[in-house]
């Protein structure tokens, strides 16, 4: 049994805890932290049952259910917080999502595959395309930000406007990175569906085995419903319990939210890159990171438009900042197409700094 499996299997434990904590009034911080460990598992088993479904339907249909399903439990988590009226930590978990997997998981990646290879190789070209389209993302972030601070003109209804037509902008471009990656340049992208269990990466004469797609559509249905009940206790009770445990709003949606959210990206990333198949870290690292900030993030603000919660992508000038850093430190770092576990260091010792920075003013 797989390391993945066996913390998926004894974080379930904390779904009774998590609702013993709330229907039995045991406070909002013992509420907060079983409901967020909860989140844990239920993510771990909803990303996996995208996987084991994307391998069932084949190559081209799969990598459409990932692209659309890999970040799932961080919107889910994002549209309750977002209906909750949360605007700014929803924000702030935008940000987060984007620096966690660009300067965590894929500095883990690099880190622990570095230990185990001298040095690890990826395909430069993806890195690259990713880079590039990640550009665009931050332009797309700094802009309304940029307007709205250094022109005093500037209304909330045209930022609100500038925010729309970005997002739904974001959206085309999204689709069209599908059809690059699925379709017309498809062979740069070929580093596999799912993650390789133990020994399945070696020659073996075992038959492929094809996954039950009743059982794993059930999971997924399953996962999805317990994220979004769990996503509930959670959010109800972040700006009561963070302020008892004295964090920021700031702090809880850059740092502490997508480190609940993402763990069943970190856990893959890892397992792969110490398998030495540094091509499925990277893409998992960063098409993560591509999803949120060219899909997640147009799509809440055009939901919120919908749900009476407007939310634009005016975000608070640090958070830029950070997104910025963190996609030029990633860009460096992975244009050779080499990794080692300097380099991991690296990226690890910038999201430290940050999370730090967006600390201690709390």
């Amino acid at each position: 049994m797989s390391t993945k499996t066996i913390i998926s299997f004894s974080l379930l434990v904390f779904i009774p805890i998590s609702m013993a904590a709330k229907y039995l009034e045991w406070g909002a911080t013992a509420v907060f932290i079983t409901s967020a460990i909860a989140i844990i598992p239920l993510a771990i088993w909803l990303s996996t049952a995208t996987e084991e479904i994307a391998v069932f339907v084949g190559p081209s249909a799969g990598g459409l259910l990932n692209a659309l399903f890999g970040n799932a439990t961080e919107l889910i988590i994002a549209l309750v917080a977002l209906k909750a009226g949360l605007v700014d930590i929803v924000k702030a978990s935008i940000a987060g999502t984007i620096i966690r997997n660009l300067l965590l998981v894929m500095g883990l990646s690099m880190f622990l595959g570095g230990l185990r290879y001298k040095e690890q190789e990826f395909q430069p070209t993806v890195a690259y395309v990713n880079g590039s389209t990640m550009t665009l993302a931050v332009t797309a972030i700094v802009l309304p930000a940029l307007a709205s601070y250094t022109s005093s003109g500037v209304s909330e209804i045209e930022i609100s406007k500038i925010s729309i037509t970005t997002a739904a902008v974001l959206i085309v471009v999204y689709g069209l990175t599908l059809v690059f990656s699925l379709k017309t340049h498809s062979y740069l992208y070929d580093v596999g569906l799912v993650d390789l269990e133990e020994g399945e990466a070696n020659n073996s004469a075992k038959p492929v085995h094809k996954p039950n797609l009743g059982l794993w559509i059930g999971v997924l249905a399953i996962s999805t419903i317990g994220v979004a009940f769990e996503s509930e206790l959670f959010v109800g009770t972040v700006e009561e319990a963070t302020k008892g445990l004295g964090l920021s709003p700031l702090f809880t949606g850059v740092i502490l939210l997508p480190l609940v959210g993402g763990a069943s990206e970190c856990i893959t990333s890892v397992r792969v890159a110490i398998k030495n198949n540094m091509d499925l870290a990277v893409s998992v690292a960063m098409g993560s990171s591509l999803l949120v900030a060219l899909l997640v993030a147009p799509t809440l603000v055009l939901i919120g438009q919908v749900i009476g919660q407007p939310m634009d992508l005016n975000f608070n000038l640090f958070e830029v900042v950070a997104v910025t850093i963190a996609v030029a430190i990633t860009t460096i770092v992975s244009l050779d197409g080499r990794s080692n576990w300097l380099e991991g260091i690296l990226l690890l010792a910038t999201y430290i700094v940050l999370g730090a920075t967006f600390y201690f003013p709390s």
